[in-house]
């Protein structure tokens, strides 16, 4: 290889890396924290643990401090929900039961903890995952501390020295374009016209160059280049049982087929490579079992509406 050329490949891996950089930045910002290393695995959520067989609190308990960040997180996203908290009690020792509860009331998973002293933090960390192991629905939750001898939830101390936060929402999915954009025309649309085919997908138009994220986490199962669809990705979402397909990136995205990629992490940005004739995202929802693999493209039009109203 000429030196010449050396000097241009490393150029290209150095631009490369600030973008992504920069991507990383602005993720964050909507997605709710710093995501981990590209294709790192989600952290551990916390271990529900077993109720204590005699358990025992003190006769009022209450809460001194609680925070729950982020406020807004998606399922097998880049942070999820994590409470952190301390409690106030008459007893040195004192066995809680938190729980995640619904905006109807429904407790969806329960964590136990045992021998937890007053005015120590511990903090919770939930991954979206319900009692039953499935995904929790889209909604508004909130965490509870209750001793697990059935005893009044703890309410906020009198000495508290800032207001609870014990709130948060959570939502599946995530809009998979980070910045101005429309939602084009009647050629945009799924099924629409094209020379030798109808549209698999739909086209999100936006600047070349916008931050794009990944909608649903999971898999990365393709990542390359094709005459029509440009430089494009494609991610087996996370018990979902459908694929997504993000195409005419303007570069290669970093990641590469068998990856674990994060909802909201990112994963390029807005371009026109390919055959296309303005800057956009070409999207698309392929059902089981999947892309190219006996699975059928559907219109992701009222899915891309209703995550756009959330994220």
């Amino acid at each position: 290889m000429s030196r010449s050329a050396l000097l241009a490949g490393l150029t290209f891996t150095l631009a490369m890396a600030i973008v992504f950089a920069s991507l990383v930045a602005v993720a964050s910002g909507a997605t709710g924290g710093a995501p981990t290393p590209v294709g790192a695995p989600p952290p551990p959520p916390s271990r529900g643990g077993a109720p204590d067989p005699a358990p025992s609190a003190g006769s009022t308990l209450t809460l001194v401090s609680a925070t729950t960040s982020p406020r807004k997180s998606y399922y097998y996203g880049v942070h999820s929900p994590r409470l952190t908290y301390a409690i106030g009690s008459s007893q040195a020792q004192n066995d809680l039961r938190v729980d995640v509860v619904s905006s109807t009331g429904e407790t969806v998973k329960s964590f136990y903890r045992n021998d937890i002293s007053p005015n120590v933090a511990d903090s919770i960390r939930w991954d979206g995952t319900t009692s039953e192991n499935r995904p929790a629905p889209n909604g508004r939750y909130t965490f509870r501390v209750a001793p697990q001898s059935g005893g009044p939830v703890a309410r906020a101390s009198s000495s508290s020295s800032a207001p609870l936060s014990l709130n948060f929402a959570l939502y599946g999915y995530a809009f998979p374009v980070l910045g101005p954009h429309d939602f084009g025309s009647a050629g945009s649309r799924f099924g629409a016209g094209r020379s030798g085919h109808t549209h698999e997908g739909h086209d999100v138009m936006a600047d070349c160059g916008t931050p794009l994220i990944a909608a649903r986490g999971g898999r990365v199962q393709y990542s390359g280049y094709h005459g029509a669809a440009g430089n494009y990705l494609v991610i087996d979402g996370k018990g979902t049982g459908y694929d997504m397909g993000y195409m005419h990136l303007l570069e290669p995205s970093p990641l590469q087929a068998g990856m674990t990629v994060r909802t909201g992490e990112p994963i390029g940005v807005v371009g026109q490579t390919g055959s296309a004739s303005a800057c956009h995202l070409h999207f698309e929802i392929w059902t089981a079992p999947g892309w190219y693999e006996g699975g059928s493209p559907i219109d992701p039009l009222p899915y891309l509406e209703m995550w756009d109203r959330y994220s």
